[in-house]
């Protein structure tokens, strides 16, 4: 697997250059980014320095770095390539928005370059990726069991030449943010049709008339202002036919295509935490002592360092494995191991993170450090990328299927 670590001179690049950004201007500027935050007037604005931070990193050209390598309006990355940048983007809260390499951006993005037409290009997919709005993903609904995609009531309507929205959103990321101008909502426009058939994702600009942000959602007590994760109630939204994408049942054929190379990047960023975090806990044993002696030097400290190491590098050739398969054989065919790596990744993640939060002691569970927001934020990913449960059940699926000729 060693062969999957060889970096182009392109990529070590802007490894080298990505790297030198996060020290000079992302670490630097955590903590300005979160004064801002809370001294606005609001938390639903857009601390300053965020817009300062985005235009340094564009003029520099780290920007849209995660486009596929098909688009010529980012690095031209395979998906393979953009893991070793998206981990270092990873290790920073803020980092992702910075690059313009932020979900739910990215997914959205790629998904109007896929399916959109040109008129949906040109008012929604160029402003985003010069990075001037930001957009949601409106698709888990509060009075159903959304991991199961096909539970899905909001209903898409067709009335002449529009078609009218009635349902319940909620955990609608980004639809806090007030740049936010544009929702991919995921609905049915035919409920008898084939339960994979039913669904349609349609373009809903935020704007349009009975589009009612209801509340943010708190995340273990963190608002994720200002991006946040909202209620969104849709009643009576009315939107030209010409804004859904791809056509009528088409659907779950979208999310397919959209989902792959989105979960390779939050397993990466998953990976650049867990990094920051073993970095934390190896500065922080070493700088106090208990009982006469380092902390470092107890023994069950060293196991917890040697099995953070372990883990981490395990899940690191893992999500590698997975985005060469996408970038050689599609995301189809990478399936299991997509879903490998989206159970591996946050349990992983949330182990390192855990076992630095009780190195650090009482100050690990408090704001002190990144350690307590960043857990609560890696175990949300056990949810939003779908359930641990659901990936389970299709990585057993697909190992029967591949043993079927044994059995």
């Amino acid at each position: 697997m060693t062969d999957l670590f060889s970096a182009s001179p392109r990529l070590q690049e802007l490894k080298t250059k990505l790297t030198l950004f996060m020290q000079e201007h992302i670490y630097p500027n955590e903590e300005t980014f979160e004064k801002q935050l809370a001294t606005q007037t609001s938390r639903w604005q857009i601390p300053p320095i965020m817009e300062q931070l985005k235009a340094k990193a564009k003029k520099e050209g780290l920007w849209n770095l995660w486009l596929p390598k098909y688009s010529d309006k980012g690095a031209g990355l395979t998906n393979l390539e953009f893991a070793h940048l998206c981990e270092i983007m990873g290790r920073s809260f803020i980092a992702s928005e910075v690059f313009n390499c932020s979900a739910p951006d990215t997914g959205n993005m790629e998904t109007i370059e896929l399916y959109g037409n040109i008129e949906q290009k040109k008012k929604w997919l160029f402003p985003l990726l010069e990075g001037e709005i930001r957009s949601c993903f409106a698709m888990t609904e509060p009075d159903v069991a959304s991991s199961d995609a096909t539970n899905i009531s909001t209903s898409i309507t067709r009335e002449g030449n529009y078609y009218v929205i009635n349902g319940k959103k909620w955990w609608t990321s980004g639809a806090g943010d007030p740049r936010c101008r544009i929702a991919i909502l995921m609905g049915k426009t035919d409920p008898n049709a084939n339960p994979h058939k039913q669904q349609s994702m349609i373009l809903v600009p935020m704007d349009t008339p009975g589009v009612k942000v209801v509340r943010p959602l708190n995340v273990f007590g963190y608002d994720d202002a200002p991006h946040g994760h909202c209620e969104v109630h849709f009643v009576n939204v009315k939107v030209p036919v010409t804004n859904i994408l791809l056509g009528e049942g088409r659907g779950f054929e979208i999310a397919q295509g959209r989902l792959g190379p989105g979960r390779i990047h939050h397993c990466m960023r998953t990976i650049g935490i867990a990094e920051r975090a073993l970095e934390m806990m190896v500065k922080r044993v070493h700088s106090r002592s208990t009982f006469g002696k380092k902390i470092a030097e107890h023994g069950t400290i060293m196991r917890d360092v040697a099995l953070s190491r372990i883990e981490i590098d395990q899940a690191r050739l893992l999500v590698m494995k997975a985005a060469q398969m996408i970038d050689t054989v599609g995301a189809k065919k990478a399936r299991k191991e997509i879903s490998l790596i989206k159970v591996v990744c946050p349990n992983m993640c949330l182990a390192v993170l855990d076992r630095a939060i009780q190195a650090y002691g009482a100050m690990g569970v408090c704001d002190d450090t990144f350690l307590a927001r960043a857990w609560a934020m890696v175990r949300t990913l056990r949810l939003a990328d779908g359930p641990d449960e659901v990936h389970l059940r299709t990585i057993a699926m697909l190992e029967y299927f591949d043993q079927k000729s044994k059995l």
